[in-house]
C-alpha cells in the first residue's frame, strides 16, 4: 500500500535519495529539539543548585535498579502490544517490539508533533513484520486506550490514598474528568465498532475524507465493510484482554518504581502518601502538547505535589531530576540508538532480497 500522492514514476535511486533525506532531516530536527529542551531545563542553574549538590552524593546501586525498572517498563508495554497483535493472528518477537517501542518513544518525545510521527513509525514497522493495516491501526488505538485507562485507575487510587488533600492541588476535578472520559472511550470502543450507528458513522467519515483529501479510493460502504470484517476476525478474548491490561499496569508500576528508587538513590524518604497521585498527575501532564515529552511540566507537577505531601524540597527536586534523566533523557538516547539499529537492519534485509 503506497501513501496517497507518492511519486511512483520517479526512478528508484531518486526515491531512495528522498527517503534518506527525509530520515536525515528527522534526525537533525530530533537532535536539535532535544538540545533546545536540554538547554531550557538546565538554563536556570540557581534553582537547581541544591538539587545538583544532592546528586553529588548519589547512591549508584539504586540508580542501577531504577534503570532496570525503567527498561522493564518498556518491555511491559511491548508485551501489551504483543498481546493485541496476537489477537489478530500476528506474532512479533518481544525483542523486536521492545526496540520499536523504544524508538517510537524517542520519536514522540523529541520531534515536533511527536505522537503523529511515532504512530507513523510504529505503523510502518508493524506492517513490515506482517501485520495488515487494519490490525495495526486497531492495535495502536487499543494499546493507547488501555494505557490511558490503567493510568487513570492509578490516578484514582492515588486520589483515594491522598485522603482528600488533592483538593488543595486542584487535581480532583481534573482526574475525575479524565476518568469519565476514559469510561466514555471504553464504552465507545466496545459498542461503537459493532453497532449499526457506528458503522454508518464510519461510512460517513470515509466519504467526507474522500471529498476533502480524495482518499482512500473506493466505495465508502465497501471499504468500511472490509475493515469491519477484518476486525471481526480479531479474537480479543477476556483472557488476552486481562493479560494486556496486566502488562499495561506493569508498565506504569515499573516506571513508578523507577521514581521511588530515585528517592532512595539521593538518600531521601519517599513521600508514599502522595506518590500515586503525584505520579498520575505528572504522567497526565506529560501527554499534554505543551513541550516535548512534557519537559518542564512533568518536573514541576511532580515536585510540587511530592513536596506538598511531605517530601524534602531539595531532595525531591534531585529525585525527580534523576528520575527524568533516566526515564526521559536516557530513554531518548537508547530509543534513537534503537531506531538507528532497526534502520540498518531493515536496509540490510532489503539489500539482501534485492535482485
Amino acid at each position: 500500500m503506497n501513501p496517497v500522492g507518492s511519486d511512483q514514476s520517479a526512478p528508484p535511486v531518486a526515491r531512495r535519495g528522498r527517503r534518506w533525506l527525509g530520515h536525515a532531516l528527522r534526525w537533525v530536527i530530533g537532535v536539535g529539539a532535544a538540545l533546545v529542551a536540554f538547554n531550557a531545563l538546565f538554563g536556570r542553574r540557581d534553582e537547581l543548585a541544591g538539587a545538583l549538590t544532592t546528586l553529588e552524593q548519589i547512591r549508584y546501586q539504586w540508580v542501577f535498579f531504577a534503570v532496570v525498572a525503567e527498561l522493564a517498563s518498556i518491555g511491559a508495554y511491548a508485551a501489551l502490544t504483543r498481546q493485541l497483535l496476537r489477537a489478530g493472528g500476528v506474532d512479533i518477537g518481544l525483542a523486536d517490539l521492545s526496540g520499536i517501542t523504544l524508538a517510537a518513544n524517542a520519536i514522540q518525545n523529541s520531534l515536533p508533533a511527536g505522537p503523529a510521527w511515532s504512530t507513523v513509525y510504529a505503523y510502518r514497522q508493524f506492517r513490515r513484520r506482517g501485520a495488515d493495516a487494519v490490525l495495526v491501526g486497531w492495535t495502536l488505538a487499543i494499546s493507547v486506550l488501555i494505557a490511558v485507562a490503567t493510568l487513570g485507575a492509578i490516578a484514582l487510587v492515588g486520589l483515594v490514598v491522598s485522603e482528600n488533600q488533592a483538593a488543595s492541588l486542584d487535581l480532583v476535578r481534573v482526574i475525575l474528568a479524565v476518568a469519565l472520559a476514559i469510561v466514555l472511550l471504553v464504552v465507545a470502543a466496545r459498542r461503537g465498532l459493532v453497532s449499526l450507528p457506528g458503522r454508518r458513522a464510519a461510512v460517513f467519515i470515509v466519504a467526507a475524507c474522500q471529498r476533502v483529501v480524495h482518499g482512500p479510493r473506493g466505495n465508502p460502504a465497501e471499504l468500511v465493510g472490509g475493515v469491519f470484517d477484518r476486525l471481526r476476525a480479531v479474537h480479543l478474548t477476556k483472557r488476552r484482554l486481562a493479560a494486556a491490561v496486566a502488562w499495561s499496569l506493569a508498565n506504569w508500576w515499573l516506571d513508578l518504581t523507577a521514581l521511588a528508587l530515585s528517592f532512595a538513590a539521593v538518600g531521601s524518604l519517599v513521600p508514599w502518601r502522595g506518590l500515586l497521585l503525584a505520579y498520575g498527575a505528572g504522567q497526565l501532564a506529560a501527554n499534554l502538547p505543551v513541550t516535548l515529552g512534557g519537559l518542564g511540566v512533568v518536573e514541576g507537577s511532580l515536585t510540587i505535589a511530592l513536596v506538598f505531601y511531605g517530601g524534602d524540597q531539595e531532595a525531591t527536586v534531585a529525585a525527580v531530576l534523576l528520575y527524568r534523566i533516566i526515564s526521559f533523557w536516557m530513554m531518548l538516547a537508547i530509543g534513537w540508538t534503537a531506531a538507528l539499529v532497526i534502520r540498518l537492519r531493515t536496509t540490510q534485509r532489503e539489500g539482501a532480497t534485492a535482485p
